[in-house]
């Protein structure tokens, strides 16, 4: 009788591990044997997460289980990438959906209206766009990176030194064909500062390292999601990658001509690799950034070395459409900042109530960031 007991709450125990339960009716003309992801807040917005690969059950639902957790989720589906993302009847992009976490087991019915079907993909970098590298050497990782650098349009006809930023996800940043879910339109929007006569900049983009990226865009471990790798990244950048751009093009090398741009993960690493080298970088765009990968090492981070940003400037920007956390987090690292000497002129925070954490998002607030950045 006892063992009968002890087997009942086992089996109980492992039901309720699941406190959320997805199930997905998919539209009829979805393939048999169609492959379907949630990207959400939980996972970076990975669209193609094998952790949050949906399981189709008896009756022909798709299926997920999501572990214990807490507050208020934003989530999508995909059939592997943001191209494929699923949409409303019309055909077009859909708002997050979403759920928030409450302590006890939930199945959530969702009803998936639309797959698109992605259209080709054509090169729309700007002719001041080049491949600097296919394979840079990164020694800190022992790999190679692509390159990208956008030169402004004046760069052949001066003799001008310009100031530099470099920028993550470099895939994502000027080329609609090698970006996941369209380009940040940076090479656009520069062209658009030098026919309007405003201040140019060099622009470096380092493309991310695919399965390797979460593991290098940040410092500190995930219990599940990985990471580590980010200090020698933040190396990379600093003895590496940045003393060549300064060597081999008209660069001003300062630290106030310096900036670090980046988004989601790509925000977490801007924002460590200006605490950590704030003689190199000294300004910082950090968009939408994932602060909550190592919330507790971060802080801490900031507590110790955050003395030296005194002549630092910190964009901060985020979008209330994001998850939950987003802008709280941001909120909680601003007053530490001051409190540790940072002018408070210098932080700039920035929340959309229409920003996603999206692609276009960071596109359409690029402009803006840069111009207060270098202003």
């Amino acid at each position: 009788m006892k063992s009968s007991f002890i087997f009942l709450l086992t089996v109980l125990a492992g039901h309720f591990t699941a406190q959320v339960k997805l199930v997905v009716t998919v539209p009829p003309n979805t393939p048999e044997n169609t492959k379907i992801f949630m990207a959400s807040s939980l996972n970076s917005w990975n669209p193609t997460d094998s952790g949050f690969e949906l399981k189709k059950n008896a009756a022909g639902k798709y299926e997920l289980e999501i572990p214990k957790n807490s507050g208020k989720v934003e989530y999508k589906f995909t059939q592997g990438s943001w191209e494929t993302a699923e949409g409303n009847a019309d055909g077009k992009g859909i708002e997050n959906r979403t759920f928030t976490f409450t302590g006890t087991p939930q199945i959530i019915e969702n009803t998936i209206l639309f797959w698109p079907k992605p259209e080709p993909k054509k090169h729309t970098a700007s002719k001041n766009v080049q491949i600097l590298s296919e394979n840079f050497a990164v020694p800190q990782l022992g790999t190679t990176r692509r390159i990208w650098i956008y030169l402004p349009e004046d760069y052949q006809s001066s003799k001008k030194k310009y100031p530099v930023i470099y920028m993550h996800d470099g895939q994502n940043l000027f080329d609609n064909l090698t970006s996941f879910s369209g380009e940040w339109q940076v090479d656009e929007a520069m062209d658009k500062f030098f026919q309007e006569g405003k201040k140019q900049a060099i622009i470096v983009g380092i493309d991310n390292g695919g399965s390797e990226r979460l593991n290098e865009y940040s410092p500190w471990k995930n219990t599940k999601y990985g990471g580590g790798k980010g200090d020698q990244y933040a190396d990379f950048l600093a003895l590496t990658l940045k003393p060549y751009i300064d060597k081999n093009y008209r660069t001003l090398p300062s630290a106030k001509n310096t900036g670090l741009i980046g988004s989601s993960m790509g925000g977490l690493i801007s924002f460590y690799t200006g605490l950590k080298h704030p003689d190199k970088f000294g300004k910082l765009g950090v968009f939408s950034p994932s602060f909550w990968f190592a919330k507790q090492d971060l802080n801490k981070y900031i507590q110790e070395h955050s003395k030296s940003l005194k002549k630092t400037r910190i964009y901060l920007l985020a979008g209330r459409k994001e998850s939950e956390e987003m802008v709280t987090d941001i909120e909680k690292v601003t007053p530490i900042l001051i409190s540790k000497g940072i002018c408070k002129k210098n932080i700039v925070t920035k929340f959309d109530d229409y920003g996603t954490h999206s692609e276009s998002y960071w596109a359409k607030e690029f402009p803006a960031a840069y111009l207060w950045l270098f202003k």
